[in-house]
């Protein structure tokens, strides 16, 4: 059966998945790079980007988890670029250059209509205009009979996770402290949702939890 996983997702000692100030030069925030100091070094996130070296241990193997048996990806507009209000034109296509990393179908929720756009690689960008469940939706008939991965952001993630839609959420909580931005699990009620820490581990670079939801 798909499930519903958010992987890789770095959060703060305070809890902030993102810092204050966001902008389009500063897309993570005030001090939100350093989130992923875990992250980026791996073996699995830089062979996803072409790379052959990179750290190996604890924080390559969930890094590696990522992208494990995924079909497809759901991401806010926000995670997908900079742009706010009706699409100006078709010229932004996201952060990450012509050769997207997800090469799977990739839906976006939005207000605002626009045609799908097709990367090299195999990533299609859908834009979902009906809310969380239509994206879900979607993203689960792409996938097969692989799993549908959320991308982010904070807020993204806070409407799946509230709605109880979420099978399994790994967390890397990074040892920085942001002092505000968007704070992931302030008052959703995990607990009374069914969720449960099923995994703990602690390296150098960050404590990795994962959460599962129980029936």
């Amino acid at each position: 059966m798909t499930r519903l996983r958010v992987n890789c997702f770095s959060v703060s000692l305070d809890g902030y998945g993102a810092g204050p100030q966001q902008s389009p030069e500063n897309p993570l925030g005030k001090g939100g790079e350093a989130l992923h100091d875990w992250f980026v070094p791996t073996r699995a996130f830089r062979a996803i980007h072409g790379e052959e070296d990179g750290t190996t241990g604890p924080d390559n193997e969930f890094a590696a988890r990522q992208t494990k048996n995924i079909g497809a990806w759901i991401m806010g507009r926000n995670m997908f670029g900079p742009v706010r209000g009706p699409w100006p034109d078709a010229s932004w296509t996201g952060w990450w250059g012509n050769d997207p990393p997800f090469r799977c179908p990739v839906f976006v929720l939005t207000h605002y209509e626009r045609s799908p756009v097709a990367m090299p690689g195999g990533t299609v960008f859908h834009f979902v205009t009906e809310g969380i469940e239509a994206a879900l939706d979607l993203a689960v008939r792409a996938a097969g009979e692989k799993d549908v991965l959320i991308g982010g952001g904070v807020a993204t993630i806070r409407q799946y996770l509230g709605a109880g839609l979420v099978d399994e959420m790994h967390l890397a909580v990074s040892p920085v402290l942001l002092g505000s931005g968007e704070h992931l699990l302030s008052g959703i009620d995990t607990v009374g949702l069914g969720y449960r820490c099923s995994e703990h581990v602690t390296t150098q670079n960050a404590m990795h939890a994962v959460l599962i939801r129980e029936e």
